[in-house]
C-alpha cells in the first residue's frame, strides 16, 4: 500500500463558540464530574493481555485508594449521564469493574468497564481529549448515516459510548470463510460503508478502526460495518485516505466483491447508498445547514492539506468547485451537495498494492 497512512500525529483542535453553542443547542453539551485530565492522575498500571497472551495495546490503570471512591462515583455518573439522562436512581446499581488506558494511537483514552450490580451485566463507555473534528465526525456519522453513537462534550472533555460488534481486523481473520450468500452480503456492505466514508470524508477507515455488526437472518446473517474511530474526519489532504477500499488490510473484503460481484451491481449498491444518504441530508436539512455552516468557519485541518485534498476531488469529479474551497468544511460541504445531485460515480474494485 502506498502513501494512505496518517502524514503525522493527528493535530487536536479546539471547538469554537458557536460548534459548543450547536453542542448544547443538541443536548450534547452538559457538566461532568470529572475531566479527562484528572483521568491521568493515576497510581500505577499494568499491560492488560487478551485471552491468547497477546497484548492489547491497553493498559488497566489503578488510583490512589484516596481518590478511588470519588473517581468510581464520578464514572458512574457520567455513565448516567450518557445512558439515562441524569437520572441518578441508577447509580446504586453500578460499580467500576475496571479502567483502561490506550497508550497507542492519538487519542490515547480511557475505556471504564461499569458493571451492574443486579445481574453482573457489563458495558463500557470512553473518556477522550476533545477534539473539534472528532466531534464533527461523530455528528455526521448521527444525521448522515444509518447508526448513531451517543456521545456527551464540556470542557476539554469527550465522553463516547461503546460500540459493541466484531472489530473489523478480527472480523476479517475469522469470519469471512462463510457460504457464497452471506459473502456477498459481507462484499455489499462494504461498498456502501465505503460510499459513506467518502461522501462525508471519514478517513483512516482501516480495519481496526471500524466494527461489523452481525445479526442471524431468516437465511444467513445481515451484516453492519459501523465507524468506531472518527479522528480523521476531513483532516488529511489525500482522497485516497477517504476510500475505505484503498487500504491494504481491506483486501480480503474487496476480493469478495471482486469474485462475486458484476460492475452493473456495485453501481447499483452505490446508487442505494448514496441515495440513502441524500434521504437522511434532506429529513435533517436544518441540524446538516447549522453543523455545516459552523465546520466551515472553523479550522480543523491544515491550508496545505485543503488545498491538496480540493485539487484531488476537483480532479476526481472533474468539477472546479472544489479549487475554490478554503476550509474542510466547504469541502464537505460541496461533496455532500453532488450526492444530492447524483452526480458521481466511485469504483469499488480497484484494489491497490
Amino acid at each position: 500500500m502506498l502513501g494512505n497512512k496518517p502524514s503525522k500525529k493527528k493535530v487536536v483542535f479546539q471547538p469554537s463558540n458557536n460548534f459548543l453553542n450547536y453542542l448544547k443547542k443538541y443536548n450534547r453539551q452538559t457538566k461532568l464530574p470529572i475531566q479527562y485530565d484528572d483521568m491521568l492522575r493515576y497510581m500505577a498500571s499494568i499491560p492488560l493481555i487478551d485471552s491468547n497472551g497477546k497484548d492489547t495495546l491497553w493498559e488497566t490503570v489503578f488510583y490512589d485508594h484516596s481518590e478511588l471512591e470519588e473517581v468510581n462515583i464520578s464514572l458512574c455518573k457520567i455513565y448516567s449521564l450518557l445512558k439515562t439522562e441524569g437520572d441518578m436512581s441508577v447509580i446504586e446499581h453500578l460499580s467500576v469493574a475496571r479502567i483502561d488506558f490506550c497508550t497507542f494511537g492519538n487519542t490515547k483514552p480511557f475505556r471504564v468497564r461499569i458493571i451492574n450490580k443486579l445481574n453482573d451485566n457489563y458495558d463500557h463507555f470512553y473518556i477522550k481529549k476533545i477534539d473539534a473534528s472528532r466531534i464533527y465526525g461523530l455528528e455526521l456519522e448521527g444525521i448522515l448515516s444509518p447508526d448513531r453513537l451517543n456521545y456527551l462534550v464540556y470542557d476539554k472533555t469527550l465522553i463516547e459510548e461503546h460500540v459493541a460488534g466484531v472489530p473489523g481486523d478480527d472480523f476479517i481473520n475469522k469470519n469471512l470463510d462463510v457460504p457464497k450468500f452471506d459473502q456477498i452480503r459481507i462484499a455489499k456492505e462494504f461498498i456502501k460503508f465505503n460510499e459513506r466514508c467518502f461522501v462525508r470524508l471519514l478517513g483512516d477507515m482501516r480495519a481496526y478502526n471500524y466494527i461489523v455488526d452481525i445479526t442471524p437472518d431468516i437465511e444467513g446473517s445481515q451484516y453492519r460495518i459501523r465507524a468506531i474511530d472518527f479522528d480523521q474526519q476531513s483532516y488529511e489532504g489525500r482522497k485516497s485516505f477517504y476510500l475505505p477500499q484503498y487500504f491494504k488490510e481491506n483486501n480480503p473484503i474487496i476480493y469478495l466483491g471482486i469474485h462475486h460481484l458484476k460492475s452493473e451491481t456495485v453501481r447499483q449498491y452505490q446508487l442505494e447508498e448514496r441515495s440513502l444518504i441524500a434521504r437522511r441530508a434532506r429529513s435533517s436539512r436544518s441540524q446538516l445547514n447549522l453543523l455545516l455552516n459552523n465546520m466551515i468557519k472553523d479550522r480543523i485541518s491544515y491550508d496545505e492539506k485543503v488545498k491538496k485534498l480540493g485539487s484531488e476531488l476537483a480532479e476526481h469529479h472533474k468539477t472546479n468547485t472544489f479549487l475554490k474551497c478554503e476550509t474542510m468544511g466547504d469541502i464537505v460541504l460541496n461533496n455532500i451537495k453532488l450526492v444530492l445531485q447524483k452526480e458521481f460515480i466511485q469504483s469499488i474494485i480497484d484494489i491497490k498494492e
